[in-house]
């Protein structure tokens, strides 16, 4: 295959949880003045997987319409990143592989550097179309953002999934090159093998978020990449709605630019709309950030947007892509704000016994109760091994 012929997102579907909690109902547990949450981390509500979700039953439920539309023949691998794993040894890709019926030639991986796995995915699967354009690539990124109750990083809690299926001749959005890349050990947020919820210094995390937003750009730069002046949008990863535009004002000022808050407001605004009431997915926000941005803007086509991907700990990668003539036609733009607009409001009390919630270790046989309305469950963990159904 010619390296110059064109490889990208064919297809991007994504999925939530069965429940949201307001963060006026946060607020009104913990007193905290609402500004804070909506205007100062630009937080609305946040998703909460149910007792029977999980990452796979988010991540199926992602892919299922992706399989749907254009079935399974071509579906030689399936990239899953994650980063709140529910496994040391087998990749959750491979229950999403039985769930979705896919075939049994398939190699199936998981992927993991915090945030920034999902771009890992993403520039593997190009690069496997790339050396074989028969075949297409199926990325799921799926996570569920957990921290301590009543920590400084509970509010921005979330949960989601977005699948995308990689392909020659795209019918969404053309991945370029070059990327520019950035790696440095920081211990800016992480979770041991013995922890559920995740450890962050906050502010930490921010100064070497925008470090590496920094660094990536350079190198970015120093590979060719386009000037800045010349994106229609930027799609940054969202641990919070607020540090995509942080991030964008810091590039601005990094490139020499005056921070124009009309030019910040149309560069992001599109790519905040789901990632504001769903809260932080992890390897799934900047992928979010796409999907809102190709449902609410005016027509790209032909216009580079550029990507930011951020992984704690930490990992960086900066790379375009441009959305192709006609990728309107292929949005599921209905289907993304049904599968926000569904989820159930719970009070406080309910959130905080479902954050609580988990299995039993003793390799008993342990039902989980019927909660999610999706078409995926986590039925039981019965014997130390999950047990999922498929309605």
């Amino acid at each position: 295959m010619a390296k110059d012929r064109a490889v990208g997102i064919h297809d991007l579907s994504l999925a939530t949880t069965e429940f949201v909690l307001p963060h006026t109902a946060l607020a009104g547990y913990n007193g905290t003045e609402i500004g804070k949450y909506h205007l100062g981390i630009g937080q609305r509500s946040m998703s909460v997987p149910a007792a029977d979700e999980d990452i796979v039953t988010m991540g199926a439920a992602a892919a299922a319409p992706i399989i749907a539309r254009h079935g399974t023949d071509r579906i030689r691998t399936v990239l899953f990143a994650t980063e709140s794993s529910i496994d040391q040894a087998k990749s959750a890709g491979v229950y999403v592989h039985a769930l979705l019926g896919l075939p049994s030639a398939t190699r199936v991986v998981e992927l993991k550097q915090a945030c920034y796995g999902a771009t890992a995915a993403l520039q593997s699967a190009v690069g496997l179309v790339l050396r074989d354009p028969r075949q297409q690539v199926l990325v799921v990124a799926s996570d569920v953002s957990k921290y301590d109750l009543d920590s400084p990083g509970e509010p921005t809690q979330g949960a989601a999934a977005v699948a995308m299926l990689v392909a020659a001749d795209p019918a969404l959005v053309r991945v370029e090159e070059p990327s520019g890349l950035f790696t440095a050990d920081i211990m800016d947020f992480w979770r041991p093998n013995y922890r559920e919820a995740a450890l962050v210094d906050g502010e930490a995390s921010i100064t070497a978020y925008l470090h590496a937003v920094e660094s990536a750009w350079k190198d970015y730069t120093e590979q060719g990449g386009r000037p800045l002046d010349e994106f229609a949008a930027f799609c940054y990863h969202q641990p919070f709605t607020k540090m995509a535009y942080k991030a964008h004002r810091h590039l601005l000022n990094t490139c020499g630019y005056d921070t124009d808050e009309a030019l910040l407001q149309r560069a992001v605004e599109d790519t905040t709309a789901y990632n504001r009431v769903i809260g932080n997915s992890y390897t799934a926000s900047a992928y979010l950030g796409l999907a809102a941005l190709l449902d609410r803007a005016d027509d790209l086509t032909g216009r580079p947007i550029g990507f930011l991907s951020y992984g704690s700990g930490s990992v960086a990668e900066f790379f375009a892509g441009t959305a192709v003539p006609g990728y309107r036609r292929h949005l599921r733009t209905a289907a993304h704000q049904e599968a926000i607009d569904r989820r159930r409001t719970l009070d406080h009390a309910a959130y905080r016994e479902l954050h609580e919630r988990s299995f039993p270790t003793d390799g008993g046989d342990h039902p989980a109760p019927p909660q999610t309305t999706g078409p995926f469950r986590l039925a039981a963990l019965r014997g130390h091994k999950r047990i999922y159904e498929r309605r």
